[in-house]
């Protein structure tokens, strides 16, 4: 019986935590034989081999946060952003004009750049000790600020009431037993997340389901490494570029997660730890990012005999040093490494056509795109819109829904 079918019967039989949406789109186009096919394959995949999840910002979406394009406005409208970061922004919006989806997240990297080379010149003893940005010299301490009030501006913006309901499903239907008796995976689920919200954490929870995050507490906790190597986990969770409830603390680099409703003692300082995803700035370089980094590659390099399947949802492949470590966890894992791939893209482009066209790991990689299925030698198109690019409808497969 294969991962879709058993999860299909055991929401069947038993209550699920949520109701259903008001209104599903047809997944009538996915049962075209060559389609169901491809689904069939995935199906088999799931069930017989480790499972880890790439989970970009496509997949908040349903629970009524922004797409990066509204962030990057809502964010550029904060009222926590003061005169001088605007006019900063405002100068770095205009440098990229012409560019091809700039947003909020590529604005901060610019911004956290331009702080690295005031402090490498400092650090060198310059005469000056300043970045130019728009014919305006800044020093590091003001760029610093600057980006965080960027950051808290984006906590701001994606800190509303959300929708649990498309992720308690997909939780739901993942982490189901394939057989009577077996509550929990042999390896335990990877989730690398590439958004700061809390959204997969909270699904897992609201499931009684054993995770880790790094974090050792409560609703207030300490970072705390061997968390991740406990034993008897149905999943861990990788949130590369932070996450909207981490704060850094006075002389305290190492993230903390503060209960918001929380007065500190006077003095002790709290600003947000995240990160933008492309910048090259040293923080990348320290803990936790050094440390998160490395148990995401360890997650995709599978013991030698173990297959592991990476699915990846809501992630565009706009991210270079992501894409870097996708591509050499896949050139390293002796065929051991399998890639499904969900995109609203109609078919391969950019990084996962390079990666699809690459006769030596294009068997390794699966592309169910918006407009056909795609995997090494064998594709199959659609005149129609195939409904498994968005989130919703991956969670109703998985769920065993066709």
């Amino acid at each position: 019986m294969g991962f879709f079918q058993q999860r299909r019967n055991n929401m069947d039989s038993e209550q699920i935590l949520v109701s259903e949406a008001a209104q599903l789109d047809d997944l009538a186009p996915l049962r075209v034989p060559a389609f169901a096919k491809a689904l069939d394959d995935l199906d088999d995949l799931l069930t017989q081999n480790s499972k880890a999840f790439l989970i970009g910002a496509g997949c908040s979406k349903c629970a009524g946060l922004p797409l990066m394009e509204e962030l990057t406005k809502k964010t550029l409208a904060s009222t926590k952003l003061s005169t001088t970061t605007k006019s900063i922004l405002s100068v770095i919006e205009r440098l990229f004009a012409g560019a091809n989806t700039a947003n909020i997240e590529d604005y901060l990297s610019e911004l956290v750049d331009l702080v690295a080379i005031a402090e490498r010149r400092g650090i060198r003893g310059a005469t000056s000790q300043m970045a130019t940005l728009g014919g305006v010299d800044y020093t590091a301490e003001k760029l610093k600020d600057s980006v965080d009030e960027i950051k808290s501006a984006i906590v701001e913006v994606i800190d509303v009431p959300v929708s649990m309901e498309v992720h308690l499903k997909f939780i739901q239907a993942i982490h189901r037993p394939s057989r009577p008796g077996r509550m929990v995976a042999t390896r335990p689920v990877d989730y690398l997340l590439l958004n700061y919200d809390a959204l997969i954490e909270s699904a897992l929870a609201l499931q009684k389901l054993r995770y880790a995050d790094g974090m050792n507490g409560g609703s207030t906790a300490w970072w705390d490494l061997s968390t991740f190597n406990a034993e008897g986990l149905s999943a861990r969770v990788i949130k590369l570029h932070g996450s909207i409830d981490w704060k850094e603390m006075s002389g305290q680099p190492l993230p903390r997660r503060v209960e918001k409703n929380l007065n500190l003692p006077t003095g002790i300082e709290q600003k947000v730890l995240i990160w933008p995803a492309s910048t090259k700035y040293r923080e990348t370089q320290r803990d936790p990012y050094a440390q998160l980094s490395s148990l995401a590659r360890s997650a995709l390099r599978p013991p030698s005999g173990c297959q592991t399947v990476l699915t990846i949802c809501g992630y565009s492949f706009g991210d270079s040093h992501i894409n870097i470590e996708i591509e050499q966890a896949l050139r390293e894992s002796k065929g051991e490494l399998t890639l499904v791939v969900f995109t609203f893209d109609e078919e391969p482009v950019g990084f996962l056509k390079k990666l699809h066209e690459d006769k030596a790991i294009s068997d390794q990689i699966r592309i169910y795109a918006r407009k056909g299925f795609f995997h090494g030698s064998t594709v199959f198109k659609s005149e129609e819109d195939l409904p498994w690019y968005k989130f919703e409808n991956i969670t109703r497969i998985m769920g065993g829904e066709r």
